[in-house]
């Protein structure tokens, strides 16, 4: 895909992240210590999930005793673009990891391409 007169495409990562909802908002404030997420004409552009479920099963090698079976608990999805690369989405990252709660973050960054639309 190319660009168009109606838009431009921006490399980046696309970073979603699974956290319980009281911690949206702390992890939200890190994020943007680090990148405002501008968009266009639009700043701290963001994604919020309702409320899903997140399972999982301690092994018992980490802070966590093992377990049997699954677990099971409340979780949000928080995601959004960043063009940050290189120390930069490291420093993002680990500012993540220093703010969600859990032991293990559930964090993906997956290559991305948007579109940034052109005015007129």
């Amino acid at each position: 895909m190319t660009a168009s007169p109606r838009f431009t495409l921006e490399q980046g990562h696309l970073v979603l992240i699974e956290l319980p909802e009281e911690v949206r908002a702390t992890l939200l404030a890190a994020i943007l210590a680090h990148d405002p997420l501008v968009y266009g004409d639009y700043a701290e552009v963001a994604f919020h999930s309702a409320c899903g479920i997140q399972q999982f099963r301690p092994l018992g090698t980490g802070r966590n005793a093992a377990t049997g079976s699954a677990v099971t608990v409340p979780c949000h999805d928080l995601r959004f673009f960043t063009a940050l690369a290189g120390s930069a989405l490291t420093a993002l990252i680990e500012a993540l990891y220093h703010a969600h709660p859990y032991e293990e973050p559930v964090i993906y960054l997956t290559p991305t391409t948007r579109t940034r639309h052109i005015r007129g």
